[in-house]
């Protein structure tokens, strides 16, 4: 966890990017039209995000849910998905940004994981913002996967089941040696999580924004970390006075 005191920039921040289909519906177009707004829209925020000095950008982008819908629109966004790290990993690597996606990977095309390999390889070593992008990703499926890994390891002998603590559990997440979100942005005034950082998201400021992904600019963003820092982080503490600074 980051520092509790109010005022303090969150050094991670984490987007639901929802409301691609309403926006292309609002304007009768079909919703892969939504859907390529919103990678326009993950580029600006992203650039917005570097500039503000955030250190860790979680995006929402497609989950292990999603594969339900259409299979035209699965189609679209696998696509869009390609466009984006064929279009973007340059500009993204001489920003110093560094990629990394997490996510079940095992139902994906073997040119995109080549794609996602490539892009995580390229960037390794880039520390000005650290992207991670959740695709095909379920928390529930994240912390079921972490649970087999300390099970295996129980039985191997290299884990006594006494020593589990929860850090334990973060070290096997895909999120492992990343500091919890300290606000988490929804999109499209929804007031859910969608199943997404369950375990991450424990301690987590919540923002529900009213405008749609596509709408989502760098001042919404702003307002955003605005209406975090004003407010004071307890942590199960009586005060923010109570908290350690710097703890977790």
């Amino acid at each position: 966890m980051s520092d509790a005191a109010p005022g303090t920039m969150p050094r991670h921040v984490a987007i639901i990017m929802d409301g691609n289909g309403r926006w292309a519906a609002k304007r009768h177009l079909p919703r892969v039209a939504g859907h390529r707004q919103g990678v326009e829209t993950v580029r600006v925020i992203v650039r917005a995000a570097g500039e503000l000095g955030i250190e860790y950008l979680t995006l929402y982008g497609f989950s292990s849910e999603n594969w339900k819908r259409p299979a035209e629109e699965v189609s679209d966004l696998m696509g869009l998905l390609r466009l984006f790290i064929r279009r973007d990993l340059a500009e993204l690597h001489q920003n110093g940004v560094q990629v990394r996606v997490i996510g079940e990977r095992d139902h994906l095309e073997p040119d995109i994981v080549a794609l996602i390999d490539e892009a995580e390889t390229l960037t390794r070593d880039n520390h000005r913002l650290k992207l991670m992008i959740a695709f095909n990703y379920g928390g529930q499926s994240e912390i079921t996967s972490a649970m087999r890994r300390i099970a295996r390891e129980v039985r191997a002998g290299s884990i006594d089941p006494e020593n589990i603590t929860p850090e334990t559990v973060s070290a096997h997440l895909d999120t492992a040696g990343v500091p919890d979100p300290d606000l988490i942005i929804r999109t499209s005034g929804e007031m859910r999580l969608s199943n997404f950082l369950l375990w991450q998201s424990a301690y987590s400021e919540l923002v529900f924004a009213e405008a749609l992904w596509p709408d989502f600019t760098p001042d919404e963003l702003r307002a955003a970390i605005g209406e975090y820092r004003r407010r004071s982080r307890r942590f199960g503490a009586t005060s923010s006075d109570d908290v350690p600074r710097g703890e977790g």
